[in-house]
C-alpha cells in the first residue's frame, strides 16, 4: 500500500507491507501521479518505515521512480529504512544511487548539503554517511 502526500514543495510518499511484483506497480503509478501532475515536485521523499520486504520487482521500481524524478531535475530519498530491507538496498547498490535518512523528517528537511534546512551549522547527515 502506498500513501501519497504533499509536504510544503516535497511529496512523501509511505510505504506498507511488502513492496514486490503485485505491489511495485502500486508505487509506480503513485510516483508517476505525482511526476506527471500540475506541481512537479523539486523533491520526494518514500518513507519507507513501514516496509517488511523487498524484492527485486521493489528494486526495479524505486530506481525508476529515481531515473522519472532525475530526468526532470528532481530528487529521490529513501527515509527510515527497517534493517532487513537496508540490507537488499546495499547487496543491490540501491544504496549508493540514493541517499537513505534515517527517519522521513531528516529526509523532507535537510537540503542538497547533507545540512539540516533550519539550522546551516547542523550536523545532521543521512543514514549511513560517516
Amino acid at each position: 500500500m502506498v500513501e501519497v502526500r504533499q509536504t510544503g514543495q516535497a511529496w512523501l510518499l509511505t510505504l506498507h507491507g511488502e513492496l514486490d511484483f503485485s505491489s511495485a506497480a502500486q508505487l509506480r503509478e503513485a510516483a508517476d501521479r505525482v511526476v506527471s501532475g500540475v506541481l512537479r515536485p523539486g523533491l520526494m521523499v518514500i518513507d519507507c518505515a513501514g516496509l517488511g520486504f523487498c524484492d527485486s520487482s521493489g528494486i526495479s521500481s524505486l530506481i525508476a521512480v529515481h531515473q522519472w524524478l532525475s530526468a526532470g531535475g528532481s530528487t529521490l530519498r529513501l527515509a527510515a529504512v527497517p534493517q532487513s530491507v537496508a540490507r537488499i538496498f546495499r547487496l543491490t547498490g540501491l544504496d549508493q544511487l540514493v541517499r537513505v535518512y534515517s527517519t522521513a523528517s531528516d529526509a523532507l528537511a535537510i537540503d542538497g548539503r547533507g545540512v539540516a534546512a533550519s539550522s546551516p551549522a547542523a550536523s545532521t547527515h543521512a543514514a549511513g554517511e560517516g
